[in-house]
């Protein structure tokens, strides 16, 4: 799984000649080369590249290192670093000669953030989801009382999970409540627990955390796959995996959600569901400004 959705540098377009840029300016150029225009300007895509190495790296660099990590010459990166000071997108300390991030850089980063909403990135997303694994797919959010459904989008073969936009999902026993549980402050969370404990002290479901020691293992095992999965505990022969999209602070923004019944819904760790929504969170999370690290590869297990 790569750290960050990242351009397909094959997929780069031709760059458009000088000539095509003047004709198309001066409103001679043939359809010919207004489309080459539209296809974009490769040394643009070219140099961002230096921006990505910079946004990715969590500290200043030295032009030999950067030119290496965006697979360009020392001089060649420099060209465009001298055009990207200009425009205050990159910065140099004057002392060590190392490249960073410049004040346009956090005003566009700022703006971005600003406008985005991720709900609404998460809807679009998710259409692209359901179609790709054909599962019951949703977004839940943490409201007054807990995790709670805000959009849900069903499958060709909807489960039959009763579940509604505006249901609050038990925090002990669903893959979405053990997902807010994992990753929410204790201080959000304590008191509804503690209720939900009291309740699953008196039922014998299996898989449901009876006592503190059971659900902070349980807690434990979501944080280490950065993910939540029941197989049949809120409903029986229903399955379900919830992921975190976290926003730019590294909070918990909001958790995706797929469910579906068993003998059609691959419950298992690095399968098709699992991967297919664990992409898609990351990219959410991306989105949201949240700096993704290189996930560790998901633990072995059925």
């Amino acid at each position: 799984m790569p750290d960050h959705p990242s351009l397909d540098r094959n997929a780069l377009p031709a760059a458009a000649s000088e000539d095509d840029i003047t004709e198309r300016r001066d409103g001679t150029g043939s359809g010919v080369a207004a489309e080459k225009l539209r296809t974009g300007i490769q040394s643009i895509e070219v140099g961002f590249r230096l921006l990505e190495v910079l946004t990715r790296e969590r500290r200043a660099m030295m032009l030999r290192d950067l030119a290496l990590a965006a697979q360009m010459s020392p001089a060649k990166a420099h060209r465009y670093l001298v055009s990207f000071l200009r425009l205050a997108l990159v910065t140099q300390d004057p002392v060590s000669g190392r490249y960073e991030l410049g004040g346009f850089a956090l005003q566009m980063g700022l703006a971005r953030l600003a406008r985005v909403d991720g709900v609404k990135l998460a809807r679009i997303a998710l259409t692209g989801l359901r179609d790709e694994i054909d599962q019951t797919v949703g977004i839940a959010v943490w409201g007054n009382q807990g995790p709670t459904i805000v959009h849900w989008m069903e499958s060709s073969h909807p489960a039959k999970a009763a579940l509604k936009l505006g249901d609050v999902m038990p925090l002990t026993s669903s893959a979405t409540g053990l997902l807010f549980s994992a990753y929410l402050p204790r201080s959000k969370t304590q008191a509804m627990l503690d209720i939900a404990l009291q309740d699953a002290s008196l039922q014998h479901r299996p898989g449901m955390p009876r006592n503190q020691a059971e659900l902070d293992a349980l807690l434990a095992d979501v944080r280490l796959h950065r993910a939540a999965r029941v197989a049949g505990m809120l409903l029986p022969s229903i399955h379900a995996f919830a992921m975190p999209v976290f926003d730019a602070n590294g909070d918990l923004a909001l958790g995706i959600i797929a469910l579906g019944h068993e003998g059609r819904f691959d419950i298992a760790w690095g399968g098709s569901v699992d991967l297919a929504l664990r992409d898609c969170a990351y990219r959410l999370s991306y989105e949201l400004g949240y700096v993704l690290e290189v996930p560790a590869d998901v633990p072995a297990g059925k």
